[in-house]
């Protein structure tokens, strides 16, 4: 494997909300995350005495079931870990094999085939236009910045150069994908937008008072419109401990649900996050066209879905949900209020794999 496709393969594309959120902020947080675990995964332990206090013996046993939680929750982020470079690896090899056989089929050598990919250079309006349309974010003068724009501009073509590349060479090669990703179990019980037939289910775990949550209503929006009744996207709560008015807004959610007004309230609640008390809460739903804002308030006021809502962080939970937005496309685990393409991503590979299976 030459030095160049090895380096190229390594470098993750930045997306311009990402780039812009960095050059303004430093760092970005995609999700809220959840202060304590209910895992109950349980961990082997032995016998061990690792410890004493006052002769009395504190075994490995002791530890690993005290620390189950924490240990769960390792075990998770390594086999994660473990795969995501089983995938990288494996999308690397098929990549240069793909570039071994075109380069053959040319007469030239796979490094001169890679030499040769040159994306158009970027300008001084290109600058200009990527300021000028994201200068609201970028606490700097262009002048002081341009240098850096340019250079992530040249990343991203080169970025879309080589993908549009690999991309033409799968459609001309076959290339037969074995490995199955991993999916988790999860049930798509709840609200849900689209047909059951649907050939992918998006089950989102979300969070009214979450911040992030809010930044991928649009998302989603967006992967309604592109994909249609290709996708379902399925709502369950996950109200965090560290948003009090999580809890509520939740269970308010499930009562406008009875009347066929979930998504409405939805959108009212992500909407102003600020506005989530009952009686704020009992507000929003009294302005809903064709919600019975009295049936609703006794709904809400009972406490009657609280056990639904912790079915579904039970249920989270043990999927391996932590913090929020969380979301399962077709069981495959995508973490925080990621850019569109980063779901279209999966997706497309969704919908690929189910038109293989159809045709066979």
């Amino acid at each position: 494997m030459n030095a160049f496709s090895r380096k190229s393969m390594g470098t993750r594309r930045v997306f311009p909300g990402v780039m812009v959120g960095i050059l303004a902020l430093g760092f970005c947080l995609p999700a809220c995350s959840a202060q304590t675990s209910k895992d109950k995964a349980k961990t082997a332990g032995g016998d061990k005495v690792l410890a004493k206090v006052n002769g009395q013996p504190i075994t490995e046993a002791d530890v690993m079931k005290s620390g189950a939680d924490a240990f769960a929750q390792i075990e998770r982020q390594y086999e994660q870990s473990k795969r995501e470079t089983l995938e990288n690896q494996l999308q690397q090899a098929i990549q240069d094999r793909l570039v071994e056989v075109e380069a053959k089929a040319k007469g030239t050598t796979s490094a001169q085939l890679l030499a040769d990919l040159k994306p158009a250079p970027v300008t001084d309006a290109d600058i200009d236009a990527f300021y000028e349309q994201n200068k609201a974010q970028i606490p700097q003068p262009k002048e002081r910045i341009a240098p850096q724009i340019k250079m992530y501009l040249e990343r991203q073509r080169e970025g879309e150069t080589r993908q549009k590349f690999f991309s033409d060479l799968q459609a001309k090669y076959k290339v037969d994908m074995l490995l199955e990703p991993v999916r988790v179990d999860v049930a798509a019980t709840g609200p849900a937008k689209g047909p059951q037939t649907a050939p992918v289910t998006i089950v989102e775990f979300s969070d009214f008072q979450c911040p992030f949550c809010s930044r991928l209503v649009p998302t989603l929006d967006e992967v309604q419109k592109k994909y249609g009744d290709k996708v379902r996207i399925v709502f369950r709560q996950f109200p965090l401990p560290m948003h009090p008015n999580a809890q509520k807004a939740a269970e308010a959610a499930l009562c406008a649900n009875e009347q066929g007004k979930f998504w409405e309230l939805h959108d009212v609640m992500f909407k102003d996050q600020q506005a989530l008390a009952v009686d704020q809460l009992k507000a929003s739903a009294a302005k809903i066209a064709g919600l019975n804002a009295e049936q609703f308030n006794t709904c809400l006021d009972s406490g009657k879905h609280a056990a639904d809502v912790k079915a579904d962080q039970d249920a989270g939970t043990v999927a391996g949900v932590s913090g929020t937005p969380a979301m399962f496309v077709n069981g495959r685990f995508i973490n925080g209020a990621v850019p569109l393409d980063q779901i279209t991503k999966v997706i497309d590979e969704e919908l690929s794999r189910s038109s293989n299976t159809a045709s066979k």
